[in-house]
C-alpha cells in the first residue's frame, strides 16, 4: 500500500506538469494538493515515516491555499482571518490540558538546561530576526514579521520533535510550558526593542493580547486537567489531534490571505526564514555542547530554540489587522520548520543519545 500511494502521487505530480503549461491552473493545483495528501497517507502506513505525515499534509494546505485562496478568505461577508485567535487559544487550551505539575520537575532536575534554555530563547531567536529584517530589503511591515517570528516563544511541535530526535522529552515540555508563560511579558518588550523603527508597537496592548491568547486558555486547560484527573486522559488523545487541525487552518487561512504578497516576495522570505531556522538550530546546539551539556540536553536545546510559535505570531499580526503583511513570516516559517525539525529529529534519531 506505501508503494500505491507513492507511485500515485508520482503520477499525480507528472499529470500535473502538462495543465501548468497550458495555464491550466485549477486542475494543476488540485493535482499538486493531492500528491502532498496522498504522500501524507503513505507515510502514515509505515511506522518509521508516521510522524512526517502532518508536515507533508501540510504542505498540501499550503498548495490549496495558493492556488485557491479566496474560498479561504471570506464566506458570507465574514472575513475567515476572524477564526485565527480562536483557533490559536483552543491550541493553547488543549496545551495546558495536557499538562501538568509534574511538567516542571525538569526546573529542578537540571536547572541549568533550563536557564540557557530560557536565555537562548529569547536572544538568539530575536537578534537573528532583527538582522535578518535589517538586511532584508523587504517592505517594513513584512521585515517585521521576521521579527515577531524570533520574538514569539518555542512551539508545540517541538516536543514530538524532540522525541523524534532521542532527545530530553520532559526538559522540552518544560522549556515550553515556561517558556509559552513569559511570553505575555517578554515578546512585547522585544518587540517594542527591535521592532519598533518598522512598525508602530503598543506595549501594554500587545502584553494583553498575549495575555488572551496564551495565558487565559493556558490555565484554563490546566485547571480542566486538575479537576478531570484520571478522565483528563480522553482529553489528552483528542485535543492533540483538534490541535493539528487548527494548525492546518490557521495555515490555510493565512496562506490564502497573504497570497498575491507571497507569490512576489516568497523565494526571498522563504530564503530568509529557512536562515533564521536553521541558525537558530545551530547556534543553540553549538552553545550548549560548548558549555559542556549531555547531548540529549543540547537536542533539545536546539529544536526548542530553532521551532518557534508561528501560530502566535499569525494571531498577533491578525490583531494588529497586518495579516496580509506582516503575517507573512509566520505563514511560510509554520510548514518550513515542520520539515526541517523532521529531517533533524530523523537524522538525530538514527544517532545513539549519547555522544
Amino acid at each position: 500500500m506505501f508503494r500505491f500511494f507513492l507511485i500515485l502521487s508520482l503520477i499525480l505530480a507528472l499529470l500535473s506538469i502538462p495543465f501548468l503549461w497550458i495555464n491550466g491552473y485549477g486542475i494543476a493545483g488540485i493535482c499538486l494538493v493531492l500528491v502532498w495528501w496522498v504522500l501524507a497517507l503513505g507515510f502514515r502506513l509505515r511506522a518509521d515515516l508516521k510522524p512526517y505525515s502532518f508536515p507533508i499534509a501540510i504542505l498540501g494546505v499550503v498548495t490549496l491555499a495558493l492556488f485557491f485562496p479566496k474560498p479561504f478568505q471570506e464566506v458570507g461577508g465574514f472575513s475567515l482571518a476572524g477564526l485565527i485567535n480562536p483557533l490559536i487559544q483552543l491550541i493553547m487550551f488543549g496545551m495546558g490540558a495536557t499538562l501538568s505539575w509534574k511538567d516542571f520537575a525538569a526546573i529542578a532536575k537540571s536547572p541549568k538546561s533550563v536557564f540557557l534554555g530560557i536565555f537562548l530563547q529569547f536572544t538568539i531567536m530575536p537578534l537573528i530576526g532583527f538582522g535578518l529584517a535589517k538586511l532584508s530589503g523587504l517592505p517594513p511591515e513584512v521585515a517585521a514579521g521576521i521579527i515577531l517570528v524570533g520574538c514569539s516563544p518555542s512551539g508545540t511541535a517541538s516536543n514530538v520533535m524532540a522525541f523524534l530526535a532521542r532527545a530530553n522529552v520532559a526538559l522540552s515540555v518544560t522549556l515550553t510550558s515556561i517558556i509559552t508563560l513569559m511570553a505575555p511579558f517578554i515578546t512585547p518588550l522585544l518587540m517594542k526593542l527591535l521592532a519598533g523603527q518598522f512598525i508602530e508597537i503598543d506595549l501594554v496592548k500587545m502584553t494583553w493580547d498575549i495575555v488572551k491568547i496564551i495565558l487565559l486558555p493556558v490555565g484554563a486547560g490546566l485547571l480542566v486537567n486538575q479537576l478531570l484527573k484520571k478522565n483528563s486522559m480522553v482529553l489528552g488523545k483528542i485535543l492533540p489531534l483538534v490541535s493539528m487541525v487548527g494548525i492546518a487552518l490557521i495555515i490555510l487561512v493565512i496562506t490564502a490571505a497573504g497570497r498575491d504578497s507571497l507569490l512576489q516576495i516568497g523565494p526571498i522570505l522563504i530564503g530568509l526564514v529557512l536562515i533564521h531556522n536553521v541558525l537558530g538550530y545551530g547556534i543553540a546546539y553549538s552553545c550548549s555542547k560548548l558549555l559542556g551539556f549531555q547531548e540529549q540536553d543540547a537536542r533539545t536545546l536546539a529544536i526548542e530554540v530553532g521551532m518557534q510559535n508561528a501560530g502566535l505570531a499569525s494571531g498577533l499580526a491578525n490583531i494588529l489587522g497586518k495579516i496580509t503583511t506582516l503575517g507573512l513570516a509566520p505563514a511560510v516559517f509554520g510548514p518550513l520548520q515542520n520539515i526541517t525539525g523532521s529531517v533533524l529529529a530523523a537524522y538525530w534519531g538514527r544517532r545513539k543519545k549519547e555522544i
